[in-house]
């Protein structure tokens, strides 16, 4: 079973969203505890030996890290898609 651990700027993010929608990304997030790498979710590529993947909640995409040692999936960044793969 993996931990879910969300960045600063993700809770930041999710907090201004309207509670509906903060609700449904949330519980999208919480099946990654079962199934860090679920059949929806994209490979991007590895950084540090890390997994790097996106997951498409609706209109929003998550990125995040699947640290197998710790088991913990970090989700490092959400937002709608023309902005999630801008720095």
């Amino acid at each position: 079973m993996y931990f879910v651990e969300l960045s600063i700027k993700t809770q930041k993010f999710i907090e201004k969203l309207d509670p509906k929608i903060q609700k449904r990304i949330l519980s999208r997030l919480k099946k990654l505890e079962s199934n860090p790498i679920p059949k929806d979710s994209k490979f991007i590529g590895r950084i540090d030996g890390d997994k790097i993947f996106r997951y498409r909640i609706g209109d929003f995409r998550a990125l995040y890290k699947v640290k197998d040692q710790d088991q913990i999936v970090l989700i490092a960044k959400i937002d709608k898609r023309p902005r999630i793969y801008h720095r």
